[in-house]
């Protein structure tokens, strides 16, 4: 057990560092062809915060390990509002802008509520089952490419500000790519092997596991960024950061994860769903009470106790 333990922290530990030099070296590439660093930042820099959670699900997919497929996003979405938000905002109050309040958050509220309606046939539709089907991923992935093209038009405006872009060499970049996608892919082997070792071992479901211990893990970059944005005065990355993750990992890794393999929904699941809607949901109601499109330490610290309440829960009911 210490064993896999270890694979499991180390797997963490490659995932983030892939990560890092992913972003660093395909940033350093964008900007050398004249790419302005707003749009890497909402591009590279978003993708590569979630890069865990797509390797992670892609070798969940692949290895026929669907549950920690869903549960990591679910997961991850829920730990990315509650956890992370919630842990930003007690470190640094966040000012939010009225376009991330009226825009970009009930955006990803949509993302999943179509995700729970797709995902839910033997409620909606009478069926036997309950599958993420490959038109339900081409579907998800339709709204990705709709984001992407809101996305560039704001890159066009021209208005947010994103943090100036290391320059490396050529072959320091390529090398960063390199290294970053060999590190994500072994990392996230590890993650996913341990983890379904750790379920069967403590009798926990491969579920739970992914909402939890996989989720959290998968979720250390955005925590990183936002508390480091926070910390510096920087509130549109802090919070767009988190946002933007949750819009992507649904849209585009769960819309790619089901278009390679179909992921069976279990009604179980719907509860987690009312979980991560219901964070959104408050997410946009804090944005309109006490101080307008700012999120306040008490705010944050709800976020943080809901958080705890809902492992809780999942642990004792599941």
């Amino acid at each position: 057990m210490f064993l896999t333990i270890l694979f499991l922290v180390v797997g963490f530990i490659l995932l983030i560092k892939g990560a890092n030099f992913l972003v660093d070296g395909s940033s350093s590439v964008a900007k050398r062809f004249g790419i302005s660093s707003l749009v890497i930042g909402l591009t590279v820099v978003a993708f590569g915060t979630s890069t865990p959670e797509l390797v992670v699900n892609l070798i969940s997919a692949f290895k026929g390990t669907t549950d920690i497929a869903i549960g990591n996003i679910i997961g991850s979405n829920i730990a990315n509002i509650l956890l992370i938000l919630g842990i930003t905002g007690i470190v640094a109050p966040i000012a939010v802008k009225s376009s991330t309040t009226w825009k970009e958050i009930p955006f990803a509220l949509l993302a999943v509520l179509v995700s729970a309606v797709m995902a839910n046939d033997i409620l909606f539709s009478g069926a036997n089952e309950s599958f993420l089907t490959r038109g339900d991923g081409l579907i998800l992935l339709g709204f990705f490419a709709v984001f992407m093209y809101y996305i560039v038009g704001i890159a066009k405006n021209g208005t947010d500000e994103v943090e100036e872009v290391k320059i490396f060499g050529i072959s320091k970049s390529i090398a960063l790519i390199i290294v970053g996608l060999l590190f994500l892919v072994i990392g996230g082997k590890w993650i996913v092997d341990a983890a379904v070792f750790i379920a069967k071992s403590w009798g926990l479901s491969e579920a739970v596991i992914g909402l939890t211990i996989v989720a959290v893990g998968t979720s250390l970059p955005e925590l990183i960024t936002s508390v480091v944005a926070a910390m510096k005065g920087k509130s549109d990355i802090a919070i767009g950061n988190v946002v933007g993750s949750n819009i992507f990992n649904v849209f585009w890794i769960l819309g790619i994860t089901s278009v390679i393999k179909p992921l069976p929904f279990s009604d179980s699941s719907n509860l987690d769903m009312i979980a991560v809607i219901g964070a959104n949901i408050l997410l946009f109601i804090w944005m309109l009470v006490g101080k307008r499109h700012k999120l306040e330490r008490w705010q944050s610290a709800v976020f943080v106790v809901l958080y705890v309440v809902y492992v809780s829960l999942l642990l004792t009911i599941r």
